[in-house]
């Protein structure tokens, strides 16, 4: 039986959620000054989604933290200069170049894995590695394309191969383009420095559980597990050298960890007011989520239309570091930003959608919001009020 070491620090429920909302960028002044890197360097993962409704989710996350940033702003500042790289995290993410020495252990993992979905053709791997390095960066359909058929499982030789190479680490994927990976070799898109998978798996789990701790502020076993899907009895092996302090949380009844910079630096200052991409690292834990925020949130893009009870790609409010309400988006030709379903917390969330919303459709050149329909429908015309008081402001 593993006995748990003495909590530093007691902390209440209040506390624990504003040291997760400051972890995670949505308390104080934004930092402009670093601007999207910062936020991939503060979070150190950014998932990315292939649905795009408002914006795709690795162009949410740095736009609900710092406001208006351009869009091509964005995806300039994740990928040039090999800033970053792609790899698999918490799911397919966005990760800073410098982690790429500590997913070594993952690279070791996949290189050993017994079994593979797809089978690889004889010749094929050896085939793309020759290729891109006479031709690359290449996409999987200039390699010579990614599928046999239409069917999204059904991958070509060459797509086997190149995405078996990007899991070991011989291959990189350098940018987007067109939702398209971008293939290269690792030797030509990493930094000499950072190019080798000399540490070993503790050293790369230590350092990565130690990140998920700072990245959450503060969280449980399972929290910090979940930041970059590591197994639980990993993060047992390497916490108590991590550099996280364990604490006590009212009402989460487990055992929880925290960034000790957290709790000597009570946070404080302004809250943000925006949408949030239901793939944020904010909530993309549902458990943690419920326990922090009190709010139970689905993506139902998944679900069939009638079984929906919040739309298809809704997405929650925060406001005073509180989940408000939620607001499922849309755009149209014209310059429309439609809200084809808005969920209100009560009255007192109002202003705050109103206010998401017309900054959500400033960012995404829309200078018309339209609201469909909202849950309680005595706050349609209260919402309709202050989302025109917005406008009206935004134009000023």
């Amino acid at each position: 039986m593993t006995t748990l070491p003495r909590p530093a620090a007691a902390l209440s429920a209040d506390e624990a959620r504003r040291i997760a909302l400051k972890a995670q960028g949505f308390i104080g002044a934004p930092d402009r000054r670093s601007g999207v890197r910062g936020v991939l360097r503060h979070l150190g993962a950014v998932q990315l989604d292939t649905i795009s409704v408002l914006a795709r989710s690795h162009e949410l996350i740095p736009y609900a933290r710092l406001g208006r940033v351009g869009r091509r702003t964005v995806e300039a500042a994740y990928w040039q200069d090999a800033h970053a790289f792609e790899y698999w995290s918490h799911a397919a993410c966005i990760l800073p170049i410098e982690e790429w020495p500590h997913f070594a252990f993952r690279r070791r993992a996949y290189r050993d894995r017994p079994h593979w979905n797809h089978d690889l053709p004889d010749g094929a791997y050896d085939q793309v590695i020759k290729q891109l390095r006479s031709e690359g960066p290449l996409t999987a359909t200039e390699l010579g394309g990614a599928k046999k058929t239409s069917e999204w499982w059904d991958w070509s030789g060459t797509k086997v191969a190149v995405e078996r190479a990007l899991m070991y680490g011989e291959v990189v994927c350098v940018e987007r383009r067109g939702w398209k990976r971008v293939y290269d070799l690792a030797e030509r898109a990493v930094p000499g420095a950072l190019l080798h998978d000399e540490l070993d798996d503790t050293e790369c789990l230590r350092r990565l559980v130690r990140l998920a701790g700072q990245s959450l502020g503060v969280g449980t076993r399972a929290d910090i597990a979940d930041y970059h899907r590591l197994k639980g009895e990993q993060v047992d092996a390497v916490i108590a050298d991590s550099g996280l302090v364990p604490v006590e949380v009212e009402g989460w009844g487990k055992p929880a960890w925290a960034d000790p910079a957290a709790l000597a630096a009570p946070p404080r200052g302004r809250h943000r007011t925006t949408l949030l991409s239901p793939f944020d690292s904010l909530i993309w834990d549902r458990a943690r989520t419920e326990r922090i925020f009190g709010f139970t949130h689905r993506l139902e893009a998944y679900v069939p239309k009638p079984k929906r009870v919040y739309g298809y790609y809704a997405m929650p409010v925060l406001a005073g570091g509180r989940l408000v309400g939620r607001v499922d988006p849309a755009r149209e030709a014209g310059g429309v930003l439609v809200a084809r379903q808005v969920t209100l917390d009560g009255p007192k969330a109002v202003p705050a959608v109103a206010e998401a919303l017309v900054e959500a459709a400033s960012w995404v050149d829309c200078t018309t919001v339209r609201v469909e329909r909202v849950d309680a429908p005595e706050l349609r015309e209260p919402l309709m009020k202050e989302v025109t008081r917005f406008l009206i402001a935004a134009l000023r």
